[in-house]
């Protein structure tokens, strides 16, 4: 009985598992970029991410190191 829960389980997380990506909608990339001060030049390069993303191309992350007090 068991067994069968957890292949069930198992069935049932593989066939809820999306391989989309969900990237900023337009709305969310003016909304980041305000605050910055070369706005458009921002805007642009978000959304050329966006759309390298959507086309399953490789995109850079910046990370920034966390800095403690």
């Amino acid at each position: 009985m068991k067994s069968v829960l957890n292949f069930s389980l198992i069935l049932l997380a593989l066939l809820i598992h999306n391989d989309e990506a969900f990237s900023l909608t337009n709305y969310e990339i003016i909304k980041i970029c305000k605050k910055d001060r070369r706005a458009s030049t921002c805007i642009k390069n978000l959304q050329e991410k966006r759309d390298n993303l959507r086309k399953s191309n490789l995109i850079e992350i910046p990370v920034i190191p966390y800095k403690s007090n």
